[in-house]
């Protein structure tokens, strides 16, 4: 086979702008497919990406929502948490007929009114809870009697006085011109009624000592 000339060929027979023309063709065509191959692939990448992102922007979005939920669950347990030790202050489950006691002897002693005397008694169950009565007998003068009503009206457990007796008494170390009253009635509390409470209105027999 006879060898070829020089120059013989296409790129031969082309004049030097042709050749010029046709390299920054190829380069065109070189630089397009390495466009297609490589920056298509980095797009798909950055696609890829982008929606991970906005997947973690959502499953962000719905732990913000979890734990504003989780927060007003919480503040609401907290809520009947509070307002149930407060029911609890004034309807509680069991006598605390210590408390109950207590409460009375403080009032007593802010009032000035001298505290003779108190005998729990049986307790009497309602429809909806129990009473839980106490006799009480005070001396002191009216105002302080009148202070001490007072006072028991402002405990946060609920106790009503009732069936006062009141009488004038002879106290040697009071002022001529003082009265001095006795004061027998009867302090009722309440507390919450159980299943084995009896029937409204009948004494339950059980009393707090």
């Amino acid at each position: 086979m006879a060898a070829r000339a020089p120059g013989s060929g296409v790129l031969g027979r082309l004049s030097l702008p042709a050749k010029f023309v046709f390299g920054l063709v190829l380069s065109i065509v070189v630089a397009a497919l390495y466009f297609v191959v490589f920056f298509a692939d980095i797009d798909g990448q950055i696609s890829q990406a982008q929606g991970q992102q906005a997947s973690l922007q959502g499953e962000l979005a719905k732990a913000e929502e979890a734990k504003d939920a989780f927060q007003k669950d919480v503040e609401e347990k907290t809520r009947k948490q509070a307002l149930e030790r407060e029911q609890k202050k004034v309807l509680p489950d069991d006598p605390e007929m210590p408390a109950f006691l207590a409460a009375v002897q403080q009032v007593a002693t802010v009032s000035g009114v001298n505290l003779i005397s108190y005998r729990p008694e049986d307790e009497t169950p309602e429809d909806f809870y129990v009473r839980v009565p106490m006799s009480l007998a005070l001396r002191g003068r009216f105002h302080q009697i009148a202070r001490f009503f007072y006072g028991v009206g402002q405990l946060d457990r609920v106790i009503n006085i009732e069936d006062i007796e009141m009488k004038i008494i002879t106290d040697a170390s009071a002022a001529p011109d003082e009265v001095i009253l006795e004061v027998k009635c009867l302090a009722t509390a309440f507390r919450a009624k159980r299943d084995t409470d009896g029937a409204a209105g009948a004494p339950s027999g059980r009393r707090r000592n």
